[in-house]
């Protein structure tokens, strides 16, 4: 009994610690008056100082989202369905042994 109480309040805290962390990062997230000012359009009221100097800036930090988006899609891909058949593959020998 003890023990699934304190299950609970574990995840209760961590569940708390979670909210709070997301919470503090949302806040931290939305640019001050004076540098919203100094934004493109596009990035006003969402990062703080200057804007980006040349169009090459833009491209760059695009570039780079792409690349993380697309490393996640396949990182997530190939653990949920990594399509190896052979038999001897690592995997099987941690699957069998339990």
């Amino acid at each position: 009994m003890q023990r699934t109480i304190n299950k609970t309040v574990s995840r209760v805290q961590k569940i708390f610690l979670l909210f709070l962390l997301l919470s503090l990062i949302r806040l931290a997230a939305y640019a001050c008056d004076g540098c919203s000012v100094n934004q493109p359009r596009i990035l006003r009221s969402i990062s703080h100082g200057t804007g980006p100097d040349s169009k090459w800036d833009i491209w760059i930090v695009a570039l780079a989202a792409a690349s993380v988006v697309l490393t996640l899609f396949y990182s997530v891909k190939w653990l949920v369905a990594p399509g190896e058949k052979s038999k001897d593959h690592i995997k099987n020998l941690v699957l069998t042994s339990q």
